[in-house]
């Protein structure tokens, strides 16, 4: 992984429904450069985290177990949420839970600094 091609999105018309939708804004194709992407798509764990991932405990949906507080596992420095955490849920329910992993995050890494 050396980088990753973007493409700018604009709001297009509304549908029948009223719903903007994003379009592609043409010609403006741009690449970042990053070594590594974490995919953050899907209604269901991907189950290769857990086997390939020791001390990750799972629940018998085969959903990881994190606190909801802070997206904390059964693994030192290692959080999760959304649905890998609930299985298929909202949106907001996701975004809720990065922002408590990213509150869990830095206060580990306070931690581990202190």
């Amino acid at each position: 992984m050396t980088g990753i091609e973007c493409i700018r999105m604009e709001l297009g018309e509304p549908d029948a429904s009223g719903r903007r939708r994003p379009v592609p804004v043409a010609g403006s194709e741009f690449q970042m450069e990053c070594d590594a992407v974490i995919m953050s798509l899907g209604t269901s764990p991907n189950p290769l985290i857990s086997s390939t991932t020791p001390g990750l405990e799972v629940n018998r949906r085969k959903c990881l177990v994190a606190t909801e507080d802070e997206g904390k596992t059964t693994k030192e420095g290692v959080y999760a949420g959304g649905d890998a955490v609930t299985g298929a849920a909202t949106v907001i329910l996701a975004m809720g839970a990065g922002r408590a992993g990213a509150k869990g995050i830095d206060n580990y890494i306070k931690s581990r600094n202190a």
